[in-house]
């Protein structure tokens, strides 16, 4: 069976693309329907949803909240990309490298990882975030230093029971070199791995992500983020209940979207889930 059919038949994968592309194409061309997300009108203020003219009310200084949600998925987007980009890229470098030479340098890795490893992971990027300053650059290094050490955790155990099977054995003992081993039979076992990690982890970064811009680190005003929109609007939850809610379903959606994508990828690239998958489908 194909991969594309394999694809077809996996039921979370297909769940998960149709609510991400539904969130996706809103962040798109959401903003270019629903106009400038930092115009304001004071005498317009706290509107509800279905306001002609305001698909989704308005927030306390009378901005439009579609404009500003949509926009703030783009915001999401860039963040979660940018952050399992450098996440995998350095993670699974890091993770191959320390797995597969082993001794002092191990040693080194192991002890940073499980330190860093041993705090609450949005606490290390909540510190990290506040040490280098507020902003999307700060978020998205400490994000994706958190990931980074998250995903080479991974990727290094992966690696020291691969580098102990046949195959590799096999080409350590007919005097391959260190690059040729880890690029044509490491590589290859590890990277489906890190594939269905940086699924996860984009959910991850856009949990983070919108938690550092509630409590003020992230996207600073007027820019808008879905984290600070529900920040924003936890003040006024009596007047206005959409203006905290609305942001927190599209944040919602897209963790949900991009963790059914996580799983759908990982049926089709771990052979024994893939195996039960087609038997369960052939009957």
């Amino acid at each position: 069976m194909s991969g594309f059919r394999r694809a077809r038949k996996n039921k979370q994968l297909m769940a998960g693309a149709a609510v991400g592309a539904f969130v996706v194409l809103l962040g798109i061309f959401g903003p270019m329907i629903f106009g400038d997300y930092a115009a304001q009108d004071l005498f317009n203020g706290h509107k509800p949803v279905g306001t002609p003219g305001h698909f989704f009310g308005t927030d306390a200084l009378g901005r439009d909240l579609a404009a500003r949600a949509t926009y703030g998925i783009r915001i999401s987007l860039l963040v979660a990309i940018a952050v399992t980009a450098l996440a995998v890229v350095f993670g699974t470098a890091i993770g191959m490298i320390a797995g597969y030479v082993k001794g002092t340098l191990d040693g080194f890795i192991s002890f940073l990882i499980d330190f860093i490893w041993g705090f609450p992971l949005i606490l290390v990027a909540v510190l990290a975030a506040a040490s280098i300053g507020s902003g999307l650059l700060p978020v998205i290094l400490a994000v994706a230093f958190v990931n980074t050490v998250a995903i080479a955790r991974v990727v290094r155990g992966e690696v020291l029971a691969i580098s102990e099977k046949d195959f590799v054995v096999a080409a350590r003992a007919g005097g391959y070199s260190t690059l040729r081993i880890i690029s044509r039979h490491i590589a290859p076992n590890v990277i489906p791995v890190a594939l269905v990690l940086s699924s996860y982890y984009v959910a991850v970064a856009i949990i983070a992500e919108a938690a550092l811009s509630f409590v003020g680190l992230g996207a600073q005003p007027p820019l808008p983020s879905l984290g600070q929109m529900v920040s924003d609007g936890r003040n006024y939850m009596r007047i206005n209940v959409w203006e905290s809610t609305i942001p927190g379903i599209i944040i919602f959606l897209m963790v949900l979207s991009v963790s059914l994508i996580g799983d759908g990828l990982r049926d089709l690239l771990d052979p024994r889930l893939r195996t039960a998958v087609e038997r369960t489908s052939a009957k």
